[in-house]
Order: C-alpha cells, then structure tokens, then sequence
C-alpha cells in the first residue's frame, strides 16, 4: 500500500468538498448518540453544510443534555422510548435517511473523535459510484500518536488482519465509527437482521462483501481525549468474541456448509469487486468495473419526505425495543 497521506493536511479536504458538491445526490449524516452533551456542538461545528443536505441525530435515551444541545442546533432528533444499543441506534438512523430521500448516508459518532471535515473526501467516491462502502481509517495514519491506547491498537491489527483472510480484502481497519453508504447498499442488505450491540458494524461490512458490493476507504486522524466516549477492556473482549463469530458465519456460509440469512443479500451488488480508495487514488488490485453495468436504484429525483417537521419525540424504531446496554462507539475505539 503506498504511503498514505497526511490526515491532518487540510488542503485534501477543502479539495474535495467541491468535487463533491458537483457530483450531485442527497448527503445525510447520522448520528447515534447517548450521553454526547460534552462533544456534539464540536462534532456538528466541523460538519461542511455545504455538501450535507440533513443532520439527523438518534438519541439511545441520554442522561445528560444531548437532546437539548441537538435540537438547538436545528439537528433533526429522534429520540427512543428504551436504550436500544449501538446496532440498534444505527437501524433507527438508516431507516430514517432512506425513508428521507438520502442517496449518501454518513454515520458518525459525535463524541469529536472523528474529523468531520473529512466527509467530502468520504463520501466523494460513493457519488462517483465507484464503491458502495467507505471507511474512515485511522490505521492509514499514526492512531498511537493520536492517542489511541496500545492494547485497542494490537486488538484491531488482529481483527483487521484476520478480516482481511476471511473477507480476501486488503483494508486497513474495519473498526472504524466514521462510515459512508450507499443507498443502493442499504437497500441491499439486510441490517435488521443484524445484532443491537457493537458487532453490528462487523456483521454489515460481512454482508457488504457477501453481496458483491465495493468498498474503500481514506486516512482520517486519530483523537482520543477525556470527554471523548470509549469503551473497556470487558466489552471490548466481548466485542472481539463477537467479531470472531461473525467471520465463522461468514467463512460457513461461503463454504455453503451453513447458509445465513444475515448474508443472503436482498438483491445482488452492481460490481462485485473490491477498490480501496485513499483519498481518490486507487490502491492493491482493483478489476475493472463493468462500464455497461446499469444502476439498478431509483432516482428518486421527486421524493418528498413523509415526516413531519418536528420528529424530536418520536421512536421510529420497526423493531421491538430490546435493551442491549449504552450506546457508545465501537469496542475497539
């Protein structure tokens, strides 16, 4: 992999929000919140308005002022009857930006560990529709020197590394909570069907690669600081049991030994292959797409939203509510 660039430069982020902006196509962040008070208005400050048509914010039941802070924002808030858990929180948020229209969904955690000035190089190649599937990774530059503890650092080299045999990719981090998707991806895949805790994230990248859907990703920096949110060593050893499971799964249902209904796609993905993607630049052995290939999502050129204006009250959830614990970003953060 070439060197990767450096992810505090901001030149490659000025760069890319206009490029972004002339790709067209409805950008929505999303944010799974609980107890982000001390970090949401720092999160959202960074946010380039300029590409990004909604902010919607998922509160997993706060106790502190994180509602409060969103709403005077002019974030669009929904907010559960009963803390649903990580995985949770994301179902409710997707559902949220599908039904509002959105072709790019973004989700980022705001507790300020992730650059949000980084979302139009983010999301450039999904509206470019090269890949399906963005990761911001921290592993494409020093994450020890931007704080990260060295035990979460050995703990994700091993879960990537371990992906990447089972998946056959070549990414840098898969636990990453800045993430970018395509509609036509979560149109896709079946993520109800997937676990309300951390693994969540883990088990949606395994249905992305199932379905033929491409994925890439870009360097941004990595923050660690008090206020930010973190996890310890007992749910992070949970988390990594978990992901262990998923590529068991994974590695049955290729094999056809044990068929997943976590992993049988909805519809087939467009491409089929991998492209790593740093900052525009392809990177490993990327095939060539199928110049011919016919997207098969609607344009959706007209849609109006069905919501009312004002959604701060409403649990929007299809699922019963299950309490799975707090939720906070990814185990290995």
């Amino acid at each position: 992999m070439p060197p990767s660039p450096d992810p505090a430069a901001p030149a490659a982020p000025a760069a890319a929000a206009p490029a972004a902006a002339a790709l067209g196509g409805r950008v929505m962040i999303v944010m799974p919140a609980y107890n982000a008070a001390l970090t949401l208005e720092r999160t959202y400050a960074d946010v380039p308005h300029d590409i990004v048509d909604r902010v919607i914010l998922v509160d997993d039941v706060s106790r502190d002022q994180t509602v409060e802070i969103a709403r005077r924002l002019g974030l669009e808030v929904i907010v559960h009857r009963q803390n649903r858990g990580y995985g949770g929180n994301q179902k409710t948020c997707y559902d949220a930006a599908l039904e509002a229209g959105a072709d790019v969904v973004v989700m980022l955690h705001p507790d300020y560990q992730y650059d949000a000035t980084r979302i139009p190089a983010l999301v450039e190649p999904i509206l470019r529709r090269e890949v399906d599937l963005m990761l911001g990774s921290r592993f494409l530059g020093d994450p020890l020197a931007g704080g990260m503890p060295r035990w979460k650092y050995v703990s994700n080299r091993f879960l990537t590394t371990l992906e990447n045999a089972v998946f056959g990719l070549r990414l840098s981090e898969y636990h990453t909570g800045f993430r970018a998707y395509s509609r036509h991806l979560l149109e896709t895949i079946p993520y109800h069907r997937n676990s309300d805790d951390f693994v969540f994230d883990q088990e949606l990248v395994a249905q992305a690669v199932a379905a033929g859907l491409a994925i890439g990703e870009i360097a941004v920096p990595t923050r660690y600081f008090a206020d930010a949110s973190s996890v310890g060593l007992r749910r992070s050893i949970v988390y990594g049991l978990s992901t262990l499971r998923v590529c068991a799964r994974f590695t049955l249902h290729r094999i056809r030994v044990r068929p997943s209904p976590k992993l049988t796609p909805r519809r087939r993905g467009r491409a089929g292959d991998l492209r790593v993607v740093n900052d525009g630049r392809p990177t490993g052995d990327p095939r060539p797409t199928d110049a011919g290939a016919v997207d098969p999502r609607p344009t959706d050129a007209g849609a109006v939203d069905p919501r009312p204006a004002d959604k701060s009250a409403v649990d929007t959830g299809a699922l019963p509510p299950v309490d799975t614990g707090t939720t906070e970003p990814d185990a290995t953060e």
